[in-house]
C-alpha cells in the first residue's frame, strides 16, 4: 500500500475523534452553565432571606434595653427586702433586749424605797416610820405596775367570775346572794385586760 492511501485511510479516525472532542466541550459547557445558574439562583435566594430589615433590629434593641432596666429593678427589690428584712430582725432583737427597759426604770424606786425601809428599822424604833415607808413602797410598786396595763382584781362584794376568780371554798350565808364573794385571800391581776393571775376567794352558797 502505497503512503499516499495510508494517509487517506486515516483521515476518517481524526474526524471521529475531533467529532467526539467537540461534543464533549459542549456537554460540558451546558453543565457548567446549569451549575453557574443554580449557583446565581441560589446566592439571590440567600442574599433575599437575610436582607436587612430596620424595623425588626430596632424592636430587638428596644426589647433588649426593656430586660435590662427590669433585671436592674429586679435587683434593686432583692436589695430592698434584704435590707427590710434585715432591719427588722434588729428590731426585733432589741425589743426581746430592751423590751422590758421601761418597765424595769419604773420598779428601780420601789427597790429604792425598800432599801429606805430597811435602813429606817436600824435607825429608829418608830413603827409609824416604818409603816409609812412601806405605803410608800407599795404605792410606787402599784404605780409602776399600773403604767404598764397591770390592773388588780380585788372583787369582795361582787358576783363570782370564774374568767377571773378562783374559788377556795364555799360558806352558807343567806343575807347575800349564792355564789357572791365573800372575802379575798389573794388579789388577781390582769395585763391589758388579759388574766395573769385570777383572785383567790371564798364565795357564799345558800343555807342549806
Amino acid at each position: 500500500m502505497s503512503d499516499d492511501q495510508s494517509t487517506n485511510d486515516n483521515k476518517p479516525d481524526v474526524q471521529v475523534e475531533l467529532a467526539a472532542a467537540a461534543g464533549a466541550a459542549g456537554a460540558y459547557a451546558s453543565a457548567a452553565a446549569a451549575s453557574g445558574g443554580s449557583s446565581s439562583s441560589s446566592s439571590s435566594s440567600s442574599s433575599n432571606n437575610f436582607s436587612f430589615h430596620p424595623e425588626l433590629d430596632a424592636e430587638i434593641t428596644r426589647l433588649k434595653e426593656e430586660l435590662a432596666t427590669a433585671k436592674e429593678h429586679s435587683l434593686r427589690a432583692m436589695a430592698d427586702a434584704q435590707n427590710i428584712r434585715r432591719r427588722a430582725e434588729q428590731d426585733v432583737e432589741k425589743a426581746h433586749k430592751y423590751g422590758l427597759e421601761k418597765f424595769v426604770s419604773e420598779l428601780l424606786p420601789v427597790a429604792d424605797n425598800l432599801e429606805r425601809s430597811l435602813d429606817a428599822v436600824n435607825t429608829t424604833a418608830d413603827l409609824k416610820v416604818l409603816i409609812e415607808g412601806v405605803e410608800l413602797t407599795l404605792k410606787s410598786l402599784l404605780s409602776a405596775l399600773e403604767k404598764q396595763q397591770v390592773v388588780a382584781v380585788n372583787p369582795e362584794g361582787e358576783p363570782f367570775d370564774p374568767q377571773l376568780h378562783q374559788a377556795m371554798t364555799a360558806i352558807p350565808n343567806p343575807d347575800v346572794e349564792p355564789n357572791t364573794v365573800l372575802n379575798v385571800f389573794q388579789k388577781g391581776y390582769t395585763l391589758h385586760g388579759r388574766l395573769v393571775r385570777p383572785a383567790m376567794v371564798v364565795v357564799s352558797k345558800a343555807p342549806e
